[in-house]
C-alpha cells in the first residue's frame, strides 16, 4: 500500500490560487501514474488532472484546463496541483491517487491507492 497524504487545501476567494501537494511519506512515487480527483457533496468523483507514470502525458478535465497544472518534483516524492483563477464551483474535497505504471487515466477504478483528501472551498 502507498500511503498518500494530501495537503494545501483551504478557504480562498474566487480568483485566488492554491497549491495542493501529495506525498507518500518520503517514499518514491516514481513509476506511478498520479491523478487528482475531486468530489463535491452529492456529485460523482471527478478526475481533474492526471500525469502518466513516465511523466510525459498530462490530462485535464475541460472545466480546469488552463487554470490547473499537475506536476511532479524532481525527486519524484511529491505531486502537486497548482490551481489558479479558482471559482466557487471548484469547491470540493480533493484526493490524490496512484496507479503503478498507469497511463494517467481519468477513471477512478484505475487507481489502487488513495489519500484521505483535502478540502478546498472557494468563496464568491
Amino acid at each position: 500500500q502507498v500511503p498518500l497524504v494530501e495537503s494545501g487545501g483551504g478557504l480562498v476567494q474566487a480568483g485566488g490560487s492554491l497549491r495542493l501537494s501529495c506525498a507518500a511519506s518520503g517514499r518514491s512515487l516514481s513509476g506511478y501514474a498520479m491523478a487528482w480527483f475531486r468530489q463535491a457533496p452529492g456529485k460523482a468523483r471527478e478526475c481533474v488532472a492526471a500525469i502518466s507514470s513516465n511523466g510525459r502525458t498530462t490530462n485535464y478535465a475541460d472545466s480546469v484546463k488552463g487554470r490547473f497544472t499537475i506536476s511532479r518534483d524532481n525527486t519524484k516524492t511529491t505531486v502537486y496541483l497548482q490551481m489558479n483563477s479558482l471559482k466557487p464551483e471548484d469547491t470540493a474535497n480533493y484526493y490524490c491517487a496512484a496507479d503503478f505504471w498507469g497511463p494517467g487515466a481519468a477513471d477512478p477504478n484505475a487507481y489502487d491507492h488513495w489519500g484521505q483528501g483535502t478540502q478546498v472551498t472557494v468563496s464568491s
